[in-house]
């Protein structure tokens, strides 16, 4: 199956829509040393991301000879940026799955438009305003500096010490067994990130990496 093909790290990425997204989708990209395509119908983005983006198409992915023609069957991985029109969308999508590309990332901006791309054939469907406004309410509680969630409720997070753990070892403190999340390592400002072993001691100026269920870490960073 598509979704079972292994990802090429290097491969050339297709991205379709150059809104804030799309453009910071394909920008990053570039800045990794990956070869890019974008394709944007609006001749006032292609104007403005040209300088940046050195592959750079106006033209319609709604139509599919448009996307032929640009050679989109050759790309085994497409990103489509488009979500304002959950139409565009939708037939953008389509096209890519008739073309046989392997990973499809698609941004949706609701459940219902990440079900209907789904059953059509995209593989991976990104929600950027749901995952960041999920971040930003466990960020607001203030212990936690960053934080990721991922699809079973399992969460990893950098943070401030709880107080409880400030100048013991991993050990002493027993976080483990107190609130069921895993010290994953340690950050003291002007050193490099170590490992958490069970003699790590947590100063007080520390960041921590931990990763547990989301409602345990909650738990834990509400710690004083």
């Amino acid at each position: 199956m598509a979704d079972q093909q292994r990802i090429d790290p290097n491969a050339p990425v297709l991205v379709i829509g150059l809104g804030r997204f799309g453009a910071a989708t394909a920008e990053e990209l570039v800045a990794q040393g990956r070869e890019v395509l974008a394709v944007e119908r609006d001749p006032v983005l292609v104007q403005r991301f040209a300088p940046v983006l050195t592959h750079i198409v106006e033209a319609d992915a709604t139509d599919p000879e448009a996307l032929r023609q640009l050679g989109a069957q050759d790309f085994a991985m497409a990103v489509v940026g488009v979500g304002t029109s959950i139409e565009a969308s939708v037939l953008i999508t389509a096209n890519l799955v008739d073309l046989e590309i392997p990973h499809i990332w698609v941004k949706a901006i609701s459940d219902a438009h990440g079900t209907i791309l789904q059953r059509i054939g995209a593989q991976h469907i990104i929600f950027p305003e749901k995952d960041a406004g999920v971040r930003a309410a466990h960020l607001v509680n203030g212990r936690m500096l960053d934080f990721i969630e991922f699809d079973d409720d399992f969460a990893i997070v950098k943070m401030f010490p709880p107080s409880e753990t400030v100048g013991f070892t991993l050990a002493e403190s027993d976080v483990r067994r107190k609130y069921g999340v895993t010290i994953v390592g340690v950050k003291t400002p002007g050193e490099d990130f170590t490992y958490a072993r069970a003699d790590t001691r947590v100063g007080p100026r520390d960041t921590l990496i931990v990763s547990g269920h989301t409602d345990l870490i909650d738990r834990f960073a509400a710690r004083p």
